[in-house]
């Protein structure tokens, strides 16, 4: 399945860049406003300078890409079209061909990311200077946060078998994760107590930790606990998925699909 995704992006590739690049437009936004804002209180806001801005919200660009994951909004489509159910005589759970296919997608990405990071590198300047273990940290929790937001993305999109009103559920859920993963703002320009609350809360996992082990200043413990926090979420959100995948297959067999 991850090569077969591989190579369906690669035929497509020109559109999958034109997509990356709209992509791009909310980060550079976020960019401009904060680097603005640095400059006009002396170059940096609570600690952050603007070149490290840039390389935060450059970063951003790949960590936003190697997110993108089996919404939860499509779990709808895959229902009302007819295709869980040919999905179902596959002989892995469906969890796994999603898995497979969206990590093959990322490989592509990577690639794609790479003449739009050193663009954008020559008009921002980052400053960024990461060490050997925070590379090795990066990359891994690339592929942690993609783990921990397709659990829960996955979790939610089972609402979809009670409810055609689950894009409620998944809009409050988006809203939550651009306020408290450090998708918006680094965290660091959060309140003391939604930085609190973000390090108990899978959303900070997802987004801001993965930024922040290649362009933050954390020490070494605090990069091996946060690669343990993917973990522990991506273990959590599977269970939740488990047990909701469970029930909402009794369920859509029980009307007849």
């Amino acid at each position: 399945m991850m090569r077969t995704s591989v190579v369906s992006q690669l035929q497509y590739r020109v559109a999958q860049y034109f997509y990356m690049l709209g992509m791009v437009a909310e980060p550079v936004i976020y960019l401009v406003v904060w680097t603005t804002i640095a400059r006009q209180h002396g170059g940096a806001v609570n600690g952050i300078t603007v070149g490290q801005f840039a390389a935060y919200y450059i970063v951003w660009t790949l960590v936003r890409n190697m997110n993108i994951v089996f919404g939860a909004p499509f779990w709808e489509w895959r229902i009302r079209e007819g295709r869980l159910a040919g999905d179902l005589l596959r002989p892995l759970n469906i969890l796994h061909y999603d898995l497979a296919f969206f990590a093959g997608w990322k490989f592509v990405v990577v690639a794609l990311w790479i003449p739009i990071a050193v663009g954008l590198s020559a008009v921002f300047h980052p400053d960024l200077h990461p060490s050997a273990l925070e590379i090795v940290v990066f990359v891994a929790a690339i592929w942690g946060a993609y783990f921990v937001r397709s659990m829960f993305q996955a979790t939610i999109g089972m609402l979809n078998f009670w409810t055609t009103r689950g894009a409620a559920v998944f809009d409050l859920y988006m809203a939550t994760e651009m306020l408290l993963s450090g998708r918006l703002v680094p965290l660091k320009l959060m309140p003391g107590w939604v930085q609190t609350l973000a390090d108990f809360l899978p959303f900070k996992w997802t987004f801001g930790f993965p930024i922040e082990s290649l362009v933050g200043s954390l020490s070494t413990r605090s990069l091996l606990l946060g690669l343990g926090a993917q973990v522990m979420w991506t273990v959590i959100g599977y269970v939740l998925f488990t047990f909701a995948w469970r029930a909402a297959i009794k369920r859509f067999s029980a009307v007849g699909a």
